[in-house]
């Protein structure tokens, strides 16, 4: 392959020949009807005719422009096909060959979309349809990936033996995957390739598992006094869900295997008041506990949330960001960013950390706040996540689910107006502040640095104040603000000393202002589905009725991700479905975002559909690890090839 083509498919992650094999088709064309060439009519739908060639020719009208045509017979007549800006095809449709064709008749020439050659390859029937480029067309990849199957046999196959009667060999799933003879053929193919690759996955998440099991963490045994007295002081009664997550954490606590637990839930469910659980049981044992989030905006909420109940119950809580720097030797409860686990931070006594939104974090960095240690770590999780993912992504953990809010909360009624109907979003938002409440304006995710974000949501601020929220009092929240004037901020709107708090997405999560009743937000299709999902959460966090008003262009200009994030936002208030629909709507690898893992590698999987496979993949993949014997050396090898230490 000369250089040219090599560095085009380099831009489509193609640089090997395995590459070139795991290049999955996204479609696949469907049969077409054989017909005569006497029986060809003009207009209708693509078929296929089967004849010989007779004589060829190429002309060239224009400049960049040739038209190969080629005299076609079968028993019943005579036609000219027509292929366009492929000269080189004159040499292979010699007189004598046969040929089937793919395409339409017209103006009495039958004009070539796909073809086979002497039976060579089934192209012009379930032709796969690879995700390409301008510069490297679908027909060319399947030039290619037809030459890359002849090495097909020389890829290793690590099926365990007792599924082999059930599904196909690897070089077999890859020629039905590429050149299929059905579509259930095609689906053979993608389900055992997409079990290899789950199998390598779980495998690594069950060494992750067993090396665990190994370590010591230090047995909290059961609950004591202050919990006791931090469930009095709870101004509510904790739901069912709530007490499940507490139950099976006690579990973990009470054992000298470090707990390593997903709490995932709904917006608003609670999942702090779990987590503030957990770390307390650290502290009444003698130990402390950590709590790390992603940004300083996070961690800061965390610290105002976590700092009045652990006042009245006497103990001390410690921030710790880059831009405050409580004394962390005091405190029994420390609260803060990466500069949690940068140096001359003692972490040597925590004895439950707490990571908050851990999808953000690097792998290393989720180390860091263990290192030689081994205490007990909560990851917590206010995205939901489909379950088929939370097995594949966090398939090492055990799953909490706080799946419902309080019973007082009522769902988020949510509306979707375009531009020219904004005035009356804002209309109804004065409503709600003529009547005591408060409100968010959501900024458009329209720059890319946080400063000119900045920037531009100083801007709106400044346009709203003169315009439709004239008379009402407005501030401002970004992420290029100061801590200090961030908390005081914060700070006024929980006193209702704001009436509007405009605002870019550093209030996604973690801000609980029970009064604030509605929001806005502005270019609303520039978002994803989970984060339209986190924003409104928001509001709807106390027991008025609550409402979300999403503004974006007209739905003609939308494409059809942005088309369907909206109307699914608008459909639905379940955190969980929104993720089912999001898998739908974005994929797996798009969704997972930068690489984890492996997991944006993902090629055959379908998470939506593949549970059962994932559930298989996960059952043989606890036998291989369990296993006493070494595995045989060529499977070990594929396992260290697909870096499973990451």
């Amino acid at each position: 392959m000369g250089p040219a083509v090599t560095k085009r498919l380099a831009k489509l992650g193609l640089e090997t020949i395995g590459d070139l094999l795991a290049h999955r088709p996204f479609r696949y064309e469907a049969a077409a009807d054989e017909v005569r060439i006497a029986d060809l009519l003009a207009g209708e739908e693509e078929v296929a005719i089967t004849g010989e060639v007779v004589r060829t020719s190429v002309r060239r009208p224009r400049p960049r422009l040739a038209i190969v045509q080629a005299r076609i017979a079968d028993d019943s007549g005579e036609i000219t096909a027509v292929w366009f800006n492929q000269a080189w095809l004159v040499d292979k449709l010699r007189p004598g060959t046969r040929v089937r064709l793919r395409g339409q008749l017209r103006r009495n020439e039958f004009n070539v979309r796909s073809y086979d050659l002497n039976g060579a390859t089934a192209t012009a029937d379930f032709a796969p349809v690879y995700p390409a480029s301008e510069e490297i067309t679908p027909k060319k990849l399947r030039e290619l990936v037809g030459k890359a199957l002849a090495h097909a046999r020389d890829d290793l196959d690590a099926l365990p033996a007792r599924l082999g009667d059930t599904m196909p060999l690897r070089s077999d799933a890859l020629t039905a995957i590429h050149r299929p003879r059905s579509p259930e053929e095609a689906e053979r193919g993608r389900r055992r390739l997409a079990f290899d690759e789950l199998l390598v996955l779980q495998v690594g998440l069950a060494r992750r598992r067993r090396s665990r099991e190994q370590e010591q963490a230090p047995a909290l045994g059961k609950p004591g006094e202050l919990v006791s007295r931090y469930r009095a002081v709870l101004p509510f009664e904790l739901t069912a869900h709530q007490e499940r997550a507490i139950a099976e954490i006690d579990a973990d606590l009470a054992r000298p295997t470090p707990m390593e637990r997903l709490l995932q839930g709904e917006v608003g469910s609670g999942k702090t008041v779990v987590a503030l659980y957990a770390l307390l049981r650290a502290v009444e044992s003698g130990k402390k506990g950590a709590l790390m989030a992603p940004t300083e905006t996070l961690a800061e909420q965390h610290f105002l949330t976590l700092e009045e109940p652990c006042r009245e119950l006497g103990v001390d809580v410690a921030l710790l960001t880059r831009s405050v720097k409580d004394d962390p030797a005091p405190a029994q409860i420390l609260v803060g960013t990466h500069a949690l686990i940068q140096e001359g931070v003692d972490l040597s006594e925590v004895a439950v950390a707490v990571v908050d939104e851990q999808h953000r974090f690097g792998v290393e960095q989720r180390r860091a706040i263990t290192g030689d240690r081994t205490p007990h770590v909560l990851h917590m999780t206010a995205t939901p996540i489909p379950r088929t993912l939370a097995l594949t992504v966090y398939g090492d953990l055990s799953v909490s689910e706080i799946a419902k809010p309080p019973a007082n909360r009522k769902p988020v009624k949510t509306a979707w107006v375009t531009h020219d109907r904004s005035s009356e979003a804002y209309k109804r938002l004065r409503k709600h502040l003529d009547d005591g409440r408060q409100a968010y304006v959501v900024c458009p995710l329209i720059e890319e640095s946080e400063t000119s974000l900045a920037r531009a949501a100083e801007r709106e601020a400044e346009r709203l104040r003169k315009g439709e929220l004239k008379g009402y009092r407005v501030g401002l929240l970004h992420g290029r603000l100061r801590p200090v004037d961030r908390r005081e901020l914060m700070a006024q709107f929980k006193a209702r000393e704001l009436d509007v708090l405009v605002a870019t997405t550093v209030i996604e999560v973690g801000v609980d202002v029970p009064n604030a009743t509605i929001m806005i937000v502005q270019e609303a299709d520039r978002f994803g589905l989970a984060q339209l999902h986190q924003l409104r959460g928001r509001v709807g966090r106390g027991a008025e009725q609550s409402y979300c008003l999403l503004v974006s262009r007209a739905k003609e200009e939308l494409t059809d991700s942005a088309l369907a994030r909206l109307e699914a936002l608008v459909a639905s208030n379940d955190g969980f479905e929104l993720a089912e629909r999001d898998l739908e709507i974005r994929g797996e690898g798009q969704l997972l975002g930068t690489r984890q893992a492996g997991l944006s590698d993902l090629r055959f999987t379908r998470l939506r559909s593949d549970r059962t496979l994932l559930e298989q993949a996960r059952s043989v993949a606890d036998e291989l690890v369990d296993y006493e014997g070494p595995l045989n050396d060529e499977v070990e090898r594929v396992f260290a090839d697909r870096d499973l230490q990451a």
